[in-house]
């Protein structure tokens, strides 16, 4: 008989073997400001196909990515307007994710076939570090089966995919609790796509101010 698998519970000095781990297509959880994540290497069409089935995700729902700053948006973006640089530079790291052009390099299923693609810096020590050593982007959608609550701890992430997933990287509790406010970047004009963790009317404000 073979027993059941037990998902790993990573701390800091654990980041390189959950590098190795995302590295052979396995999925990991991972802390940020907001909410716990479910990563995977961002180029990985498998295992970001696993996401999909571990959360009961729609697959008509693109991912966005987490980077470890504007260096890694610009491999993986084009026609990075101004204002992507003025917003991450006054709120990256932190809860801010901007929809800019796809520029090649995800896998398709993380766009969707789309056009677009999100990209956030989080504000967790642990998930740069792991960012950092894996050298490349994460796709991570919250850590929770769809239509349930968004874990802001790393035992509510077991408590939703012990055994479904390899490890979780154990950052303490989520400062703020809630998703990136999400602001596109693609039209005309700057629009904000979801309200989140900084109010969508401060971000607008900011850029006019800028101009």
């Amino acid at each position: 008989m073979n027993e059941k698998k037990t998902t790993r519970r990573y701390a800091m000095e654990d980041v390189p073997a959950a590098a190795e781990a995302l590295k052979r297509g396995e999925l990991v959880a991972v802390p940020t400001e907001t909410v716990y994540g479910l990563a995977a290497r961002a180029g990985d069409d498998a295992a970001v196909r696993a996401i999909y089935a571990v959360k009961h995700r729609s697959p008509e729902k693109p991912l966005s990515i987490l980077v470890s700053g504007m260096e890694m948006v610009e491999a993986y973006t084009r026609n990075i307007p101004a204002a992507a640089w003025r917003l991450a530079e006054q709120y990256w790291p932190g809860p801010l994710t901007m929809v800019l052009e796809d520029g090649g390099g995800v896998a398709p299923t993380v766009t969707c076939g789309g056009s677009t693609l999100g990209v956030r810096c989080p504000d967790h020590p642990m998930t740069l570090a792991l960012i950092r050593a894996l050298g490349e982007p994460l796709a991570a959608p919250s850590a929770n089966p769809s239509d349930l609550p968004s874990p802001k701890t790393a035992q509510a992430v077991l408590d939703y995919f012990d055994g479904k997933i390899e490890a979780v990287l154990d950052g303490g509790v989520c400062d703020l609790g809630v998703e990136s406010t999400i602001v596109s970047l693609t039209g005309e004009e700057p629009k904000i796509l979801r309200e989140g963790g900084i109010p969508g009317r401060e971000l607008l404000d900011f850029l006019k101010e800028m101009t």
